[in-house]
């Protein structure tokens, strides 16, 4: 069997990056790169039974998933290509333990991001790179989100916030 790059997807602005990423990583293996999205039906949470017939059907929400794979692989990637074999896989699971079990292999390498996460968001919802690296018997690479992203986000939240932005505390552009 070929050995693999496991690319985590999770259809947010960092999955671009975690997909180029994992496609040089592939290259300097010589591997394949899965591209793998980890979908869940909604309610399918703790009680989520009672509100399964609520739900949309299971195959409209894989349908929904793989859309949402494409569109990260053509953002990633456009019509170039990733320069390696790539597999597109929706699976249905949470993603920590989806992308775990895609790469139960010694010999794949599992790239995931590792998103740019306030208070809230660690106690609400579990990290997906945490539970990769713990779990995970092959190597994990965590890709952190660039400086830029985290730069544009603060930029955001003062603006909503109605603060002023004070320019000398972007970055510098002056040494590109």
């Amino acid at each position: 069997m070929r050995p693999r790059v496991v690319a985590g997807v999770g259809g947010t602005s960092g999955s671009p990056a975690v997909l180029r990423r994992a496609a040089a990583e592939a290259r300097l293996r010589g591997a394949e790169l899965w591209a793998v999205l980890a979908w869940e039906a909604p309610g399918a949470g703790a009680g989520g039974r009672h509100r399964v017939s609520l739900a949309p059907s299971l195959p409209a929400c894989r349908a929904e998933a793989v859309g949402r794979l494409r569109d990260a692989l053509s953002t990633a990637f456009g019509t170039t290509g990733a320069g390696v074999p790539v597999v597109g896989r929706a699976v249905r699971g949470t993603p920590g333990a989806a992308l775990v079990d895609v790469a139960r292999d010694e010999d794949c390498v599992l790239v995931v991001g590792t998103g740019s996460r306030g208070a809230l968001q660690r106690r609400l919802w579990p990290s997906v790179a945490r539970y990769c690296l713990a779990h995970a018997p092959c190597p994990v690479l965590a890709v952190p989100p660039s400086p830029l992203r985290t730069e544009l986000a603060a930029a955001r939240r003062r603006n909503v916030l109605r603060l002023r932005l004070d320019t000398r505390e972007l970055t510098d552009l002056d040494g590109v």
